[in-house]
């Protein structure tokens, strides 16, 4: 095999599959990179849960496949000067890497010892802007859970309903929903649930363009295609929690506030909490004011946020003031409606505008007299 190519495809193609490698498997030639050329050069990483492979143009004086260490692969061509690099596999797997006066020279792996991604056998297929699913991943991927216990909730459920996506996941402690309409008109209703670890490198992988994501739905995986890049990764299963009615409609007590204004507050007051006692913030709504307060071993922090009142009374209510910041970080809205039932009962953050593109729904905490 040998072939020569612009750096910066290469670094950006290592760069991308890498996601994918095993840091330590064992089996040695998923903590490499696979290296094929053909018409093209492909790179893939895979760690047998779910795998990247991305292909970019190059001159191949001969075609071949190599399996190299993606650590030091990636750290040799990140390093390298700009310009053209070429590498060529010689004496068996020894791998030669050269640009302009750099050289290295590493040994590889035999590529059939690398194991193939899974076959996506098309169920379902939609297709949504990069920009906009990268949006509906970062707007609510902060809500996914680490417990492995519960492995259905370490991902997100995907739910194709009436020409829309909705995206959902929850903790335990809080559950964030956004939605959005899919170009494809012929689309089956369907759901499937995909592991946080996966898209996390998916909205990396997406940019900020308009191009399409085609996101294929088999029996037991989901691709993500976007533009010369695939990502693979198996569907988590179980029996996920039915969104639709785990998040009140009515509530008693609902206010709207301006989005910047109350994170800002929500900010300002957390600057007295510290890491070991994590006390909650104190939300106390009465009539046009919503007051913010927490005391903690440190000393106490208050701050006032106006609001407009749209129907209850008032209410006393605390929050971890981590997971009040995600959720209106995340929220898409310049004005936001907060709805409230007791100091019991979850609180949920809607659109203003009464749309329904978005929804955070976040248990309360008790707090003392």
């Amino acid at each position: 095999m040998k072939f020569s190519c612009e750096k910066y495809l290469l670094q950006q193609a290592i760069s991308t599959a890498a996601r994918c490698a095993a840091s330590k498997s064992p089996i040695p030639a998923l903590e490499g990179l696979l290296v094929e050329a053909g018409q093209d050069i492909r790179i893939t990483g895979y760690d047998l849960k779910k795998g990247i492979y991305t292909n970019f143009p190059a001159d191949v004086a001969e075609p071949g496949s190599i399996v190299l260490n993606a650590k030091l692969f990636g750290e040799i061509v990140r390093n390298l000067p700009d310009g053209i690099v070429t590498i060529a596999v010689e004496n068996g797997y020894q791998t030669a890497i050269t640009c302009e006066a750099s050289a290295f020279s590493i040994m590889g792996t035999d590529s059939g010892e690398y194991p193939e991604l899974p076959a996506v056998e098309r169920q379902n297929a939609i297709s949504i802007p990069q920009n906009v699913l990268a949006k509906m991943i970062r707007q609510t991927i902060f809500a996914v859970s680490d417990n492995e216990s519960r492995p259905v909730y370490t991902g997100s459920l995907f739910e194709i309903k009436d020409n829309h996506l909705i995206v959902v996941a929850v903790d335990g402690y809080r559950l964030a929903m956004r939605k959005e309409a899919v170009d494809a008109a012929d689309v089956e209703n369907c759901s499937f649930i995909v592991p946080g670890s996966a898209l996390a490198d998916v909205e990396k992988i997406c940019s900020d363009k308009e191009e399409k994501v085609f996101i294929t739905v088999g029996a037991k995986h989901i691709s993500f295609a976007v533009e010369d890049t695939v990502l693979i990764t198996r569907r988590l299963e179980g029996e996920f929690l039915n969104y639709s009615k785990s998040v009140p409609s009515e509530f008693g007590i609902i206010v709207e506030a301006d989005r910047d204004d109350l994170m800002r507050s929500v900010s300002r007051v957390s600057l007295i909490i510290d890491e070991k006692t994590k006390n909650p913030i104190r939300l106390s709504v009465t009539t046009g004011r919503l007051i913010i307060h927490c005391v903690t071993g440190i000393g106490s922090g208050g701050d006032e946020c106006s609001i407009k009142n749209i129907s209850g009374d008032s209410i006393v209510i605390g929050f971890n003031n981590r997971y009040l910041l995600d959720a209106l970080k995340a929220a898409p809205a310049e004005m936001v409606r907060i709805g409230f039932n007791s100091p019991s009962a979850p609180c949920v953050i809607l659109p203003a505008d009464e749309s329904d593109h978005f929804a955070y729904m976040i248990l309360p905490v008790r707090i003392r007299a």
